[in-house]
Parts: C-alpha cells; sequence; structure tokens
C-alpha cells in the first residue's frame, strides 16, 4: 500500500472557529498612515506598525523565489514633506537594508535584489526617514515598517514518520481502522491552500482506502493570550440526532498537549480549547495536537458499523506580540554601606525587549514612596546610585520598584521590585543597657559583688560583638570598688574594703569604660551611682538616704509633686465642706397664702437681760403683777384701746379660771392684736412671795432701788459679786 499526500483544495472534516483572528490571504494594497490613527480603504490589509509618521507605502509584500533579472518592485516611500523637487532624501536602515533591500534616495522607490525563501524567514522589519538634502537634518522622525514575504507553492507535503508497518487481524470487518499518517506543509498555512494536504493511495487498492478528509486544521493563537482562557473551538460532524449525537474532544498526543487542553461543550458540541500554560513566540512558534472526536452513547447492536470516533490533527501558529521589555532576574538583591558617599554606585539592573526587533530600553524608578527618593537611576544602563546617605540603625533595608519601557513605545512597561540592604560599619560606641540602681550594704565585705553590669551596641554582631569594660581610675586605685571583667559581655562591681557608713558618705560614683571589637574599636564612658543603705544580716536592704529610699522605691521626683499636690487638694476640698456646713443656715419660709396654719418656730434667745425690746415678759408673770396692760411692740394700733379697769380686790383673791377667761375677753376686742388665731400662755407660779422677786428680769423693768451692801457680808466668795453691784449702785447713786 503506498499513499501519497498532495496539496491542494479538499473537503474538511472538522471545522473551527477561532476565537482570535488569524491571518487572513494577503493582498496589495496602499495604505496611509497618518499621526494617531490608520486609514483602510478597500482592497487594504492591516499592517503591524506604530502610527507616528506621516508616511505612505505602496507595496508591503515580496514574492518569494524571484527569479527574475531585475530586482523586483516591493515599494515606495513618501514623506508628507516631499514636493517633488528632489529635496528630500530616503534612508533605509535595518534587516536586509542594503544587501536586500535597496532605495531610490530621491524617488523612496524599494527594490528586491535577491531571491527571499519565505520558510528561512518570513519577514523583514526596515526603518525609514528622510530628510533634508540641503542641511541633512530629518524632517520626519525615524519609522518602522514591515516587509513581508509571499509565500509561493514551493515545498511539498512531507510524512512527519514513516516508513510505516502494520499488521491487520485476519477476517477484520470492512471500515476497521488500521493507521494514521500525517503529512505537513511547510508553505504558509494563512495564505492560499498551498499548505492543504490531500491523501490518497497509490498501490493496495481495492483492500485498503485513506479518507481524503483527514488533513490537520490551523489556529492562530498570539503569544499574549492569558492562560485558562479559551483560545479556539472545534467541531466534529455526526448525521446523527439527540443523544446519538453526542460526543467527547480529547487530545491523545502531540507537542501541545501539555500547553493546551480541551473540554465539550454539552449544547454546541463543540471543543473547547484553553490554554494552559504561557506562550512564548521566541521560544516556541507553533504546536501540534492530535484531537479525537468520539460518540459517549454506543449502541452495541451497531458496533460492526463503527468505529465511532475520529482524530484530526490541528496545527497552532503562535502569533508574535509586542512585549514589555524583560528584566533578567525576577527580582533583585543589592548592598551598600551606611558611610557610602552620594552617587556611590549599588548595582545594575537589566532588561531587553524579548521581541525579535529587540528594542532599546529605558529605566527609571517609581518614585511612589519615600524610600524611592533615596537613590537614582542612570536611564541607559540601569545603574543605581545614592542619592542620600543611610544610617542603618535607622532603615536597614530600602524596597524600590525600577520600570523598564521601550524606546518605541513606552507604553509597554515592567517592573521589576529592588531590595538594598544597608550594611554596618562601626559607627556607634557601646553603652549601658539599662540604668542601673546599685546598693552596698555597710556591713559589706572586700570583694563581694554588688551588680553586675551588660552593655549593648546598636551595630550589628559583626561590628562590636566583644565588649571589654574597665575603671577609669587615674592615676590611683579606687580604694571603695573595683570592676571584674567576665568576658561574656557582663562585668561585675565588687567592693574593695569592709564597712561602709551612711553618715560618712552615702552615695560614691564609678566611671566605668566599655569599649566594642568593631574596627576601628569604639568606647564610651558612664557613670554608676552607688548608694550605701543599712542592711539586715541577710543582705536585705532595712534603710537608705530619703533621697535614696525614694528612688528605690520606684518614685520619681514628678510623682512625688502630683501625690502632695492631691493630698492638698482633698484637704481643701475638707477644708471647704466643713466650712459651708457650719455657716448654712436653714431659710425661713413663710407661705403668704395662709399663715395661720403654720407653727413658726424662732430659735431666738434674745439679747440676755439687757435687751428689753425683743419680748414683753410679762406674760410669764403670776396674775397679780400683770397689773398694767403692756401693748405689742411688733404692731402698731389703728384704734385706741379702752381703758381696762381692775379692781383691786380682784388681785388679792385671784381666780386662775376667771383670770385665763378675762384674758380671752380682752383677746377677742383688742383691736391691736394680730387677725389671726394666736396662742398665748400664761404660767401662774402662785401668789407673791413676801421677800419679792429675786429674778434679774424683774429688775430691767422695775427698776428696782434695793440696797446690795449685804453681798459684803456673804463672805470672800461673794466679794467679786458684792463689787460689781456696789459699783453699779454707785453709778446710779451719782
Amino acid at each position: 500500500m503506498r499513499i501519497t499526500s498532495t496539496s491542494c483544495i479538499c473537503p474538511v472534516l472538522f471545522c473551527l472557529c477561532f476565537v482570535q483572528r488569524c491571518y487572513g490571504a494577503a493582498h496589495h494594497g496602499s495604505i496611509k498612515v497618518t499621526r494617531n490613527q490608520t486609514k483602510h480603504t478597500e482592497g487594504e490589509t492591516e499592517v503591524h506598525h506604530r502610527p507616528k509618521r506621516g508616511w505612505v507605502w505602496n507595496q508591503f509584500f515580496v514574492l518569494e523565489e524571484h527569479m527574475g533579472p531585475d530586482p523586483q518592485y516591493v515599494g515606495k516611500l513618501h514623506s508628507n514633506s516631499d514636493k517633488g523637487d528632489g529635496s528630500v532624501k530616503y534612508i533605509l536602515t535595518g534587516e536586509g537594508a542594503g544587501t536586500i533591500f535597496i532605495i531610490d534616495d530621491t524617488t523612496g522607490d524599494i527594490h528586491s535584489t535577491k531571491s527571499l525563501d519565505r520558510e528561512q524567514k518570513t519577514h523583514y522589519v526596515l526603518h525609514a526617514q528622510a530628510i533634508d538634502r540641503r542641511t541633512n537634518k530629518p524632517l520626519e522622525p525615524e519609522s518602522e515598517f514591515i516587509i513581508k514575504v509571499q509565500d509561493i507553492n514551493d515545498n511539498a507535503p512531507k510524512f512527519t514518520d514513516g516508513p510505516y508497518i502494520v499488521t491487520v487481524p485476519e477476517m477484520s470487518e470492512m471500515g476497521t481502522s488500521v493507521l494514521q499518517v500525517t503529512a505537513t506543509d511547510a508553505d504558509d498555512p494563512t495564505y492560499g491552500n498551498s499548505a492543504r494536504v490531500v491523501y490518497s493511495i497509490l498501490q493496495g487498492q481495492p483492500y485498503f482506502s485513506v479518507d481524503p478528509k483527514t488533513e490537520h486544521y490551523q489556529l492562530y493563537v498570539p503569544e499574549s493570550a492569558q492562560v485558562g482562557s479559551a483560545v479556539g473551538k472545534i467541531k466534529a460532524n455526526d448525521a446523527d440526532t439527540g443523544s446519538n449525537a453526542d460526543m467527547k474532544y480529547t487530545i491523545i498526543n502531540g507537542d501541545g498537549a501539555g500547553v493546551f487542553s480541551i473540554s465539550t461543550d454539552k449544547e454546541t458540541r463543540e471543543g473547547i480549547l484553553s490554554l494552559k500554560k504561557p506562550l512564548n513566540y521566541e521560544k516556541k512558534k507553533s504546536y501540534t495536537l492530535n484531537i479525537e472526536g468520539a460518540n459517549t452513547h454506543l449502541d452495541f447492536r451497531f458496533s460492526h458499523l463503527g468505529p465511532f470516533k475520529d482524530v484530526t490533527m490541528l496545527k497552532i501558529i503562535v502569533g508574535d506580540v509586542d512585549e514589555p521589555p524583560l528584566f533578567t532576574m525576577p527580582s533583585y538583591v543589592m548592598d551598600v554601606y551606611e558611610n557610602a558617599k552620594i552617587g556611590t554606585a549599588v548595582g545594575t539592573v537589566t532588561a531587553q525587549d524579548p521581541d525579535t526587533a529587540n528594542s532599546l530600553v529605558r529605566y527609571f524608578i517609581d518614585h511612589n514612596t519615600e524610600e524611592d527618593r533615596y537613590f537614582t537611576i542612570d536611564a541607559n544602563t540601569g545603574t543605581i546610585k545614592t542619592a542620600k546617605t543611610f544610617d542603618r540603625e535607622e532603615t536597614p533595608w530600602y524596597n524600590i520598584t525600577v520600570a523598564a519601557s521601550e524606546i518605541d513605545n513606552p507604553g509597554l512597561v515592567s517592573h521589576v521590585p529592588v531590595g538594598v540592604r544597608i550594611l554596618d560599619v562601626n559607627d556607634n560606641p557601646p553603652e549601658l543597657a539599662r540604668e542601673y540602681d546599685i546598693v552596698v550594704c555597710e556591713n559589706a565585705k572586700p570583694g563581694q559583688v554588688i551588680q553586675t553590669i551588660t552593655a549593648t551596641d546598636k551595630d550589628n554582631s559583626a561590628n562590636g560583638a566583644r565588649f571589654h569594660f574597665s575603671l577609669d581610675e587615674g592615676p590611683s586605685l579606687n580604694p571603695n570598688f573595683t570592676l571584674r571583667d567576665n568576658e561574656d559581655n557582663t562585668a561585675s562591681i565588687l567592693t574593695r574594703r569592709r564597712k561602709y557608713s551612711r553618715t560618712t558618705q552615702d552615695i560614691y560614683y564609678l566611671l566605668v569604660l566599655i569599649s566594642d571589637g568593631g574596627v576601628p574599636p569604639l568606647s564610651s564612658s558612664s557613670t554608676l551611682t552607688i548608694r550605701v543603705c543599712a542592711c539586715e544580716r541577710d543582705g536585705r536592704v532595712r534603710t537608705c538616704h530619703a533621697e535614696a529610699f525614694l528612688s528605690s522605691a520606684g518614685l520619681s521626683t514628678g510623682a512625688l509633686i502630683a501625690i502632695l499636690l492631691c493630698v492638698v487638694i482633698l484637704l481643701a476640698i475638707v477644708v471647704l465642706f466643713i466650712t459651708l456646713r457650719r455657716s448654712k443656715k436653714e431659710p425661713l419660709i413663710i407661705s403668704e397664702e395662709d399663715v395661720r396654719e403654720n407653727v413658726v418656730t424662732y430659735d431666738d434667745e434674745g439679747g440676755g437681760e439687757e435687751d428689753t425690746e425683743a419680748f414683753d415678759i410679762t406674760a410669764l408673770r403670776n396674775p397679780s403683777a400683770a397689773e398694767e396692760l403692756k401693748y405689742r411692740r411688733d404692731v402698731r394700733p389703728e384704734v385706741k384701746p379702752a381703758h381696762r379697769h381692775h379692781p383691786s380686790s380682784s388681785l388679792d383673791s385671784v381666780d386662775v379660771q376667771e383670770f385665763i377667761k378675762q384674758r380671752l375677753a380682752e383677746a377677742d376686742l383688742d383691736p391691736s392684736v394680730p387677725p389671726y388665731d394666736s396662742l398665748q400662755t400664761y404660767a401662774y407660779e402662785g401668789h407673791r412671795s413676801e421677800a419679792g422677786s429675786i429674778s434679774s428680769l424683774d429688775s430691767v423693768t422695775t427698776h428696782s432701788d434695793q440696797d446690795y451692801n449685804y453681798l459684803g457680808d456673804w463672805g470672800p466668795e461673794f466679794k467679786k459679786l458684792a463689787e460689781l453691784y456696789g459699783e453699779i449702785e454707785s453709778e446710779r447713786t451719782t
């Protein structure tokens, strides 16, 4: 059996629907490119270019394998500045300029001088520029364009493997699949039918046949396609309907099986081709997949009509996309010493254009944070330099972001993180780890350790990990204390003599020197304060100097002042509260609406014996003493009261009941009393004593002429009283 393959138009078993546009057949035409826009007319074809310049090109394709005697005409360059007077000179540079492609510097016509092979190189990237012939100054900035090599059917299809040796079981049913062969064509699959392959059997008929429709299809996928996205669809035709037409697609082999995956859309019965890994045109430009479509519902009654599956080959063409620059490393780590001067080089980042054009790259730093302003970068070389001074102890790391873009297309930008580590130099002396409160007991013994001190250094362990301790004793030794370096970054303070006295000296000062092991070594001095305290036999502190005691209690001067201030404020509040309580008086509140139903209490005891105006006390006397009518001193009478006559005989034989009735009648008839009920109390003590009253109250109102000389006869106990009343009597006589 001999199988051949030819390139021609043939029916297809599978039909493809592409998510991305495939390259179509190319046609000659003209494209006018103006700034920031592209115009197409009928018969024109889209060309990859950068819409920057005012150029007009007539041709963009050149046929391969041109064998004519004259150079092949490629196209024409024309600038808007060209007025046809020959003042414009056209210059052509780039791939093949001057060797393969030549240009007439006056007319702008481009010719190809050599026969080209599309299978070796598909296109050429060139640059054109128009300059003033007299001044050699550019009239237009340099512009880039592409010349594609147009394919012709100059390659025969080839089998990928062979010779093929297969075996067939005898009594095999007709239609049994024996072998699948694959042939490829190197011609352009996107132009014409040169790459279409048809199979036929030259020897072996009528026992074997080959399906001429089993050919391979091509799919264009740009390298910028995202992983996980659908890049194409494939569908197998089945004459059945319903569930009998259901099928499943699988990738059975091919070099793209690990890059692509296929799933089945149950509604449309299409195979969805998806991307599993990113594509890179510069590394691999095409993939081949063998895709099988098989029915999922099989009826064994019709198994002799099978197999109910088919296989086709799919060739995937990876499309080149203008990509941003690619850094040589995913991230950079650089080092610089903290004492580096401004302008010191830290390191260099490198990025390249991954496309075949290999455009120049410019670098810059994203100044989004303050850290980015500590560095600068050379736009052409990518060298990073310092812009400020550093302090490792303040900021040991700086994280910046460097960006790179193509000069020809600044919009394509890539970023890379750069970490700058600040290296340490020995620029910080060691110091005590904390403040120490050192106490020595009065009963301390010589050589006794009273404190162990440690030191720290802001520098890292490489500069000064080992500390050295010593005393600054001067020309003479310290007679009271000494220091012992423990050689483990600690030191011990020891007593040098026996017995210390607070009364003689309660505080000692000890100057300690600390140095590190850096290069060069740095040192510092610290003063330790040692307090003398009275201690118990077991070493517990019993008492120290007042100032030292407060310090040992952990109270600072500010804390003590705050406590005292709080105590003073509390005392002031207490004194103020007591004063207000003592000076507070209950207000006299009498309702003016009805005073008759109120009992008013007066807690006023009057002014003593000499106060004869506040109250009339005659009501307190016995009835025989109230002979005369006493008028109220607090109310001015409007009507003169009637004369009251009391027979003298009633005073001698007074009846208390009759006396009260008489007083009640007088109160009811007296117009000078208040017009409301009042309470009057009459305390009757009986008849007057023959000796008379000895009350001083009576002496105020009656002005008695009693002789007090008898008080002198009462003895020495009443001598002072006799003198007082004797003076009163003498004043009265005078």
